[in-house]
């Protein structure tokens, strides 16, 4: 019985992110005494976490994952992200791409734009490389195998020193508490740098990376200037979002 309460209460988190004791007593038609003790056992096991007036899924995101794995999730979500990116650009610009599939999208989409480029990205350097118009700088370092990018202090030296016009950063896993994570300290640091001297600094994120975690703070949301992200947001996230007044908030 354990068992099929505990799939009525994921799937009841899954679609409503957090519930009372109460709202799950009613859904799986058991005692509230019933509920406590199947929430401390799903507590215990890592599958949620206890907020104020109630329970929520755990969205902790310990690793990253590979380029492999994300390149074919939310395709439709990142188009739309990138074409809304490409539109702030203008002949000139000089920008920061950071690596991940949605800044690959954007690097997709400005080879008719003359810019100035510089990325961690192996995958957009290589991309970008083949257009003429094209200034591209790759930061160098030590190549980071999960997301064939460059991390280290050779990065971290030629990030310290440049003033872009824009900043795109994405993420695995944002929300309006913890600001951008990631799972290492390394990338946290590496994605601060990034949005640093920019002068608009951008995350370019989808919907369902929202309300994850990771262990490492790369920014609060109000360190922005733009969040770029689909409709898939849910009217209270997009609520939250609301509430940093300094940020642009585009939904695509």
């Amino acid at each position: 019985m354990f068992q099929e309460r505990q799939e009525m209460i994921l799937l009841y988190l899954k679609s409503h992110n957090m519930a009372t004791v109460e709202q799950l007593v009613k859904v799986t038609d058991s005692s509230p005494a019933t509920i406590r003790r199947d929430l401390i056992k799903l507590d215990q096991e890592g599958s949620i976490i206890r907020t104020h007036g109630g329970v929520a899924l755990n969205q902790f995101v310990p690793f990253q994952p590979t380029t492999d794995e994300k390149k074919l999730k939310q395709i439709a979500e990142k188009e739309r992200i990138a074409d809304y990116a490409v539109s702030l650009l203008k002949a000139g610009d000089a920008i920061v791409l950071d690596a991940g599939t949605t800044t690959l999208c954007i690097a997709r989409k400005i080879s008719h734009i003359p810019l100035r480029v510089i990325t961690t990205d192996l995958h957009i350097a290589l991309l970008l490389s083949e257009y003429k118009q094209m200034e591209v700088i790759m930061t160098g370092g030590k190549i980071d195998a999960s997301s064939q990018s460059c991390i280290g202090n050779q990065t971290t030296r030629l990030l310290q020193n440049i003033y872009p016009d824009f900043a795109f950063v994405s993420c695995n896993s944002w929300s309006a508490a913890q600001g951008i994570t990631a799972p290492t300290e390394e990338k946290a640091c590496l994605k601060r740098l990034l949005l640093q001297n920019a002068t608009r600094k951008v995350l370019v994120a989808d919907s369902s990376k929202y309300g994850k975690f990771s262990l490492f703070q790369a920014s609060s949301l109000n360190e922005l200037s733009d969040i770029i992200t689909d409709s898939g947001l849910e009217d209270k996230m997009v609520e939250e979002l609301g509430g940093f007044n300094n940020v642009n908030l585009q939904l695509t």
